[in-house]
């Protein structure tokens, strides 16, 4: 989230006279969040991001590695888009995790930025809050369904299918961790900075 620059111009300044850098006031930019969990966030965020590169990475090595054993070979390995498959879904927790920790995520920031001042931090706390709830709730229905789901197993690979279920866990914890981080950092009027900066 970045903050807010108004332009408010003198009261007394006669129409028609130019602006000065004087008539201008600028908030000055909150400072960045560096308490003990902020670092531990930032930590976190940026390992999830190196995590899901390296996952991107071997989606990509499964992906090539089948279409040379189908067309080359004429072998296909089917544990290969399985595995793939299964990659996609943590690449995509780990991602949407850390877009929530790095204000990536859709957001009304123009509609918040035209409230009142004094409804802005309520507003900017509650949109949190409500991210939280959301992934809360997601953390805990992805545990329901990872145990119902443990003991089937995939066919292709041999693990258990409650490992896709698995990735909601994740995302979820760690967007609830995120999500409390933007909180803490409203209220002390801190800026969270994006782990990848």
């Amino acid at each position: 989230m970045t903050s807010a620059v108004t332009t408010v111009p003198v009261a007394d300044a006669a129409p028609g006279e130019p602006i000065t850098l004087e008539d201008i006031h600028v908030t000055a930019p909150r400072p960045p969040s560096n308490n003990a969990y902020s670092r531990f966030c930032a930590f976190l965020s940026k390992m999830s991001l190196m995590l899901a590169v390296v996952l991107l990475i071997t989606i990509i090595v499964c992906v090539q590695y089948q279409v040379v054993g189908r067309y080359i070979f004429n072998d296909t390995p089917t544990w290969a888009e399985g595995l793939a498959l299964q990659l996609v879904l943590y690449v995509t927790a780990l991602g949407v995790a850390v877009g929530v920790r790095d204000a990536g995520h859709i957001g009304f920031d123009t509609l918040v930025e035209m409230l009142p001042e004094w409804l802005r931090l309520k507003a900017h706390v509650l949109i949190h809050l409500l991210v939280a709830l959301f992934s809360g709730i997601m953390a805990w229905s992805g545990w329901v369904w990872t145990q119902l789901k443990w003991t089937d197993i995939k066919p292709m690979m041999g693990v258990p299918v409650g490992l896709d279920y698995l990735a909601l866990v994740v995302a979820g914890i760690l967007m609830v961790m995120f999500s409390i981080e933007h909180i803490v950092a409203l209220l002390r009027d801190e800026e969270v900075v994006p782990a990848w900066n």
